[in-house]
């Protein structure tokens, strides 16, 4: 049953990531604006649209869940912030997709993350000997 939620989170994740990278990596006007809000344009839009990207392999590969849920919690959160004090939950008319979209993928970056918190042990091990 565990695996079958993961899985799921992990899919509702990664999808919701992966096709927003259209929008930033053709410049599409909705995404420009919203970078150059936060004065991020272009670098800021690319980077996170690589990040996004990079997360959501991650998440897709069995063996490093727990890391791509870590940048997936980290860049949502970022998200989640700027809408709450920069851009509004609503941009553009977009009814607030964008900021639940964030929402979504931040829970159930979470959830992996608790789910797969061995994974983390295992990455803090490799990376810091004693």
């Amino acid at each position: 049953m565990n695996s079958i939620i993961s899985i799921a989170l992990r899919l509702i994740a990664a999808i919701l990531m992966l096709q927003t990278l259209y929008f930033k990596f053709t410049a599409q006007p909705e995404s420009v604006f919203i970078f150059s809000q936060v004065g991020a344009e272009p670098w800021g839009r690319i980077g996170t649209g690589v990040a996004e990207l990079i997360s959501s392999v991650l998440l897709l590969l069995p063996a490093t869940v727990a890391l791509g849920a870590l940048m997936a919690t980290c860049m949502m959160a970022g998200a989640i912030a700027t809408h709450a004090f920069v851009l509004g939950i609503e941009v553009q008319g977009d009814g607030g997709l964008l900021f639940a979209y964030a929402t979504v993928i931040f829970l159930a970056s979470i959830l992996l993350l608790i789910m797969h918190r061995h994974q983390l042990s295992v990455l803090k091990a490799k990376l810091f000997p004693k």
